[in-house]
């Protein structure tokens, strides 16, 4: 059964990056955007990533344009708002689609390893969580709605 180490995803710089290197990390999952309602979380997975990087969790920012056309810039203009509007330092990748003919192969399988409510695999908005363990499992999925510090207390059994 394949993990999310199986994957590889372009940054936002635009360079390859193999999930391997996150191997043995717990990992948060979150596709993003800039102009979404729930914009504000990236305050709360950057505190999250600042409180536990050092013990092993890194939040992974997919941003996504295919909720309300709430990701309309470039990488670059993408970049420059999460840094300069929230201090963004966890790592970013290139924008992709998670839904559809067209969604990126890890968000594939992160739809298949943690279905929704009622089953449903499609994510329904922006800011959907995915929490991976360390051995590259997906172990829960949260709704857009689930604002990153409730996820603290999962985080940490965890690490």
């Amino acid at each position: 059964m394949a993990t999310v180490y199986d994957f590889t995803a372009r940054r936002i710089d635009g360079q390859e990056q193999p999930l391997s290197d996150y191997a043995g990390q717990v990992l948060l999952i979150v596709n993003v955007a800039s102009q979404c309602g729930f914009t504000p979380q990236y305050a709360g997975l950057e505190a999250l990533w600042r409180k536990y990087r050092d013990r092993g969790l890194t939040v992974l920012g997919f941003p996504c344009n295919q909720f309300g056309a709430q990701e309309p810039g470039s990488e670059a203009e993408i970049a420059q708002f999460c840094s300069t509007r929230y201090d963004v330092t966890f790592p970013l990748f290139a924008k992709i689609e998670v839904n559809g003919p067209n969604a990126h192969p890890l968000y594939q399988h992160l739809k298949a390893s943690a279905p929704g409510l009622l089953g449903s695999e499609a994510i329904k908005w922006n800011f959907t969580k995915f929490l991976v363990d360390r051995q590259g499992r997906v172990v829960s999925r949260h709704a857009p709605t689930t604002p990153p510090e409730a996820l603290e207390r999962e985080v940490e059994a965890l690490l």
